[in-house]
């Protein structure tokens, strides 16, 4: 009975250095014929395609897309991912990058803002900065200029456009009258004939000596001691409702857009 089981015990023993052994060299084989995928982005075809066949691996090129990130000519993306564990012989599935897409600057100097915005998103471009200038032609709204220039080839699908600008009409100038000793009436009639505008006027309450006298008053000594050879002539009175002063003085140019102030006496 001992040796019964003793031979047992050595069945199972063998068996079980067996199957360990079965295992070990499964994984062996299993894991043997593994390699782990190499990061292919960025690099050029010929670099993946050494870097690939130094693993054993098989490299297919699947796509071409547009990129502003990866320069043209280069791997844009991969498929397994790196860092995966594959069988060798695997199949690595890559994308190439095309670069930049270069698209063409339509002509749209001379066109009206709208036509030439719609022309400019017709194509898939973007609408950039659109700036102003006046007094360089006599309809608004008109492209001026734009950049980039038509039929430059650019990856950044961006127009800016210089429009023009009609400059206001300016107001008419005239140069000032001298209204002085003229009835308010009368300047009021020569201004207004010309298209000037009349602010309020002021009123003065003595009826004094003409503006001559007024500026070149004599002084209260030399009035005291005249001269002896000819006696001062007598100054009229101004009339009530003669401008006595005037703003802005004569011979001063002057607007439609000005407001001319005029002091009457009383």
């Amino acid at each position: 009975m001992r040796r019964f089981f003793r031979i047992a015990l050595d069945i199972l023993a063998m068996m079980a250095v067996a199957l360990v052994s079965t295992l070990l060299t499964m994984r062996f084989a299993i894991h043997g014929f593994e390699v782990e995928v190499p990061n292919l982005t960025g690099l050029t075809l010929s670099e993946a395609s050494d870097l690939t066949v130094a693993r054993r691996l098989n490299l297919n090129l699947e796509n071409s897309f547009y990129s502003t990130t990866v320069p043209a000519g280069r791997i844009l993306a991969q498929s397994p991912a790196p860092g995966t564990k594959v069988r060798k012989l695997w199949n690595v599935r890559v994308t190439e990058s095309l670069g930049p897409q270069q698209v063409t600057i339509p002509n749209v100097v001379g066109e009206q803002e709208r036509e030439a915005a719609i022309n400019i998103r017709h194509l898939a471009l973007d609408l950039g900065t659109v700036a102003h200038l006046a007094g360089r032609s006599d309809t608004p709204e008109i492209v001026l200029a734009q950049s980039p220039p038509a039929n430059a080839g650019v990856d950044r699908p961006r127009v800016s456009i210089l429009l023009s600008e009609v400059d206001p009409p300016q107001p008419a100038a005239f140069v000032m009258p001298d209204l002085v000793r003229m009835s308010y009436a009368q300047a009021v009639l020569l201004l207004t004939g010309s298209g000037l505008h009349v602010a309020s006027s002021g009123t003065t309450a003595a009826k004094i000596a003409g503006p001559q006298a007024a500026q070149s008053a004599p002084s209260a000594q030399a009035a005291a001691t005249p001269p002896a050879a000819a006696p001062p002539a007598a100054t009229p009175a101004i009339a009530s409702g003669t401008v006595i002063a005037q703003s802005p003085p004569a011979g001063h140019r002057v607007t439609t857009a000005d407001a001319i102030r005029l002091s009457v006496a009383r």
